[in-house]
């Protein structure tokens, strides 16, 4: 008989302070919103940040090739490279030869 009275009295308080338990549990959930939100943010920002400096990174290498591929064109460039890596020489006058298509 105690057993159920107490059941009773506990199911009272309940119904009495309902709101406030309701009210107990939006906090609660909203805490763990708030945590959660947070966690996901910092991990956000963490990605954001690798992937600035990745960038950073891929624009450096990309200045660098354009200066080596403008280096690498210069006429004069691939004119001492093939004089001294091929032993090439303009032709001369009489070396020309001179091909006509029919």
């Amino acid at each position: 008989m105690a057993a159920r009275a107490l059941v009773f009295d506990i199911w009272q308080d309940i119904v009495r302070f309902s709101v406030t338990y309701i009210l107990l549990l939006f906090v609660v959930m909203s805490a763990f919103s708030v945590i959660y939100y947070s966690h996901i943010n910092r991990q956000t920002t963490s990605d954001l940040e690798v992937l600035l400096t990745l960038q950073d990174e891929l624009d450096i290498e990309w200045r660098n090739l354009l200066i080596e591929q403008s280096s690498l064109a210069e006429h004069s460039a691939i004119e001492s490279k093939a004089k001294r890596l091929l032993d090439m020489k303009r032709p001369d006058r009489d070396s020309e030869v001179i091909v006509s298509l029919q």
